[in-house]
């Protein structure tokens, strides 16, 4: 009888439902679902989380792109101030070179006017002469104006004569092509 006894007890106030293979349920279903519930909302409050530190990120950058942008245009003009100047320096150079070139020129045009009057006649020798003072006179011109009123007197001669100045233009870059090239 001893076998019959423990056939007999009862092990548990609750009956316990099983599913299809056999598992446990009822209590441990509702378990489950509260595990879900939790877990989704530790899912949703992670993720606005998340989304606000995303937004604070944003925020942040939007910010020091602007201060960025600041710093580019504070050095921006100061670069464009020191090209200026530089520019206006190597401008005032420029022109006082080329005064210095005609004025050499025309010292050698005037130096060879004889030689051209011995060789061609007094006629091609006043031309050289007339030229040489021409030369000088030019560069006694570009001394006196400043860049500035050169430049404007330049773009007046253009406007006046398009035609002409196209034709200098083109004699120029051949000229200078002729020298580089070799």
């Amino acid at each position: 009888m001893a076998i019959d006894d423990k056939t007999n007890e009862t092990t548990s106030a609750v009956p316990l439902k099983t599913d299809a293979a056999g598992a446990a349920t009822g209590s441990a279903s509702a378990e489950s679902a509260a595990g879900v519930d939790e877990a989704k909302s530790r899912f949703n409050s992670a993720l606005d989380e998340a989304k606000a530190g995303a937004q604070a990120l944003r925020g942040e950058a939007g910010q020091r792109a602007e201060a960025y942008k600041e710093q580019a245009k504070v050095k921006g003009s100061e670069y464009a101030e020191q090209a200026k100047a530089k520019g206006g320096e190597l401008a005032v150079e420029g022109k006082h070179k080329a005064s210095e070139a005609l004025t050499s020129l025309s010292k050698v045009v005037a130096e060879n006017a004889a030689k051209i009057d011995d060789n061609f006649g007094p006629k091609y020798g006043d031309h050289a002469r007339n030229a040489a003072r021409g030369l000088q006179d030019a560069a006694t011109h570009i001394d006196t104006k400043s860049y500035e009123e050169l430049g404007d007197e330049a773009r007046d001669f253009v406007r006046k004569n398009p035609g002409l100045s196209v034709g200098i233009a083109a004699v120029g870059g051949y000229i200078l092509a002729r020298l580089f090239r070799r």
